[in-house]
């Protein structure tokens, strides 16, 4: 089995936007970031189409699944058939705010919970034991607003459960008066509530996550914890990406991806995944891309022919390369 690189970075599980050709764009930006999917309830991969929800890119390696629900023995049935998919970890959503997820009692909810979230946790660890189980998690819900409100969160998990990597979102969930949107947002912002955690657990995995963007944020990040997590920048601007695996994973074989390579490659795998069938078409690809080319002249043509429903109606994966050949004129002159 190739060993695995540390969860240094990571792309954060992103609803609507971390589907597989999301994150067959991501890997051939670096090679070494870990890449989580959407959240997906556990219950549709139990009663649904499992292929659906846990099909993905044999390059997508090393990859994670998040998980959403409250059911020990649903998320270990979901989890058995993830196990089986080969992924390399199985992630528990106990952040998510959003009211169709409290509907359900999980996401954020759980936080109030914990006892229930180690049961979750071994179940799922029982019924997928070649994986990595690891759970996300915020702060804090609504008014904890105190460092001892996620210190025993995780203190309590670490001693029921062999759960040893903890991804912390460093703001809190305010389940009622804020909208999913706001809840990114609005609540500050206490990374050093994280430093702390990997202060007083220090045998545990500790990922930050959170309104980080830059390379400075994420080296500065990395002298106090474990690794990072970084959600839409690398969704809105890919190539934030691009020299991660040198500067990050000491990954000098890794050269830094080239633009023109990028548009050669996605029309590569447009033209594969429309052959494969299953539905795709050419705009369930391009609409993750839309963000490759920002800061250079030409983005916004880009963004406009791969955003236009007249060009992709006819689902030509040489789109791609007909859009890049207008960034690079914009960039000759």
């Amino acid at each position: 089995m190739t060993k695995k690189p540390p969860r240094r970075l990571s792309v954060a599980p992103m609803l609507d936007w971390t589907d597989k050709h999301y994150r067959y764009l991501a890997r051939q930006i670096s090679k070494n970031t870990w890449l989580y999917t959407e959240m997906i309830n556990a219950g549709a991969i139990i009663h649904g189409d499992p292929h659906r929800f846990l099909a993905y890119n044999d390059c997508e390696h090393p990859v994670a699944l998040q998980l959403g629900g409250s059911e020990p023995a649903e998320l270990a049935k979901a989890a058995a058939k993830a196990a089986a998919y080969g992924y390399d970890e199985i992630n528990l959503n106990c952040g998510c705010p959003s009211p169709r997820v409290q509907k359900g009692a999980f996401g954020a909810c759980l936080m109030n919970e914990v006892a229930l979230v180690a049961d979750c946790l071994n179940a799922m660890k029982d019924a997928a034991p070649a994986c990595d189980i690891t759970v996300k998690h915020r702060i804090g819900v609504d008014r904890q607003t105190e460092y001892q409100t996620v210190a025993d969160f995780v203190g309590y998990l670490s001693e029921k459960t062999s759960c040893a990597t903890y991804i912390v979102h460093a703001r809190n969930a305010w389940l009622d008066g804020l909208s999913p949107k706001e809840n990114r947002d609005v609540p500050p912002l206490k990374y050093d509530y994280v430093y702390r955690l990997k202060q007083e657990f220090p045998k545990l995995e500790i990922i930050i996550n959170g309104g980080i963007k830059t390379n400075a944020e994420i080296a500065e990040h990395l002298n106090h914890i474990d690794g990072v997590m970084i959600g839409r920048e690398c969704y809105h601007n890919p190539m934030v990406m691009r020299d991660w695996d040198q500067l990050f994973y000491g990954d000098t074989s890794a050269s830094p991806a080239e633009y023109a390579e990028l548009a050669g490659r996605l029309k590569t795998y447009a033209a594969e995944q429309m052959a494969a069938g299953r539905g795709t078409i050419l705009r369930h690809i391009a609409r993750h891309t839309l963000g490759l080319m920002h800061g250079l002249k030409g983005a916004r043509t880009w963004r406009r022919m791969l955003s236009d429903a007249a060009l992709l109606k006819d689902n030509n994966p040489d789109l791609f390369l007909q859009a890049w050949e207008e960034v690079e004129r914009a960039n000759r002159f």
